[in-house]
């Protein structure tokens, strides 16, 4: 027999090449980044309030906590009433 027919002899098969993503996957969930709850204080909770009370008669619900969300952002932050306002209204 020569090299160039073909034998009925059983080769091992290759083993499949390993997908990229598969490398990273584990058997725990990956871990989120905990976010670090800067909590708002009273005077800060008190100034939104009246700030939304003078600002919110003009809006929709939605429009009102959506504006509402993003102060609450900016106030954790550190940003005043008065300057978390004058972004969101330049936008």
């Amino acid at each position: 027999m020569s090299d160039t027919e073909s034998t009925p002899t059983t080769q091992p098969e290759p083993e499949p090449e390993p997908v990229a993503g598969a490398l990273f996957q584990s058997s725990s969930p990956p871990v989120k980044k905990k976010r670090e709850g800067v909590k708002m204080s009273d005077k800060q909770k008190a100034d939104l309030t009246k700030h939304m009370a003078k600002v919110g008669k003009d809006m929709s619900v939605s429009e009102r906590k959506s504006h509402r969300m993003k102060m609450m952002s900016r106030m954790r932050k550190g940003e005043t009433v008065s300057k978390a306002h004058k972004a969101l209204s330049s936008k």
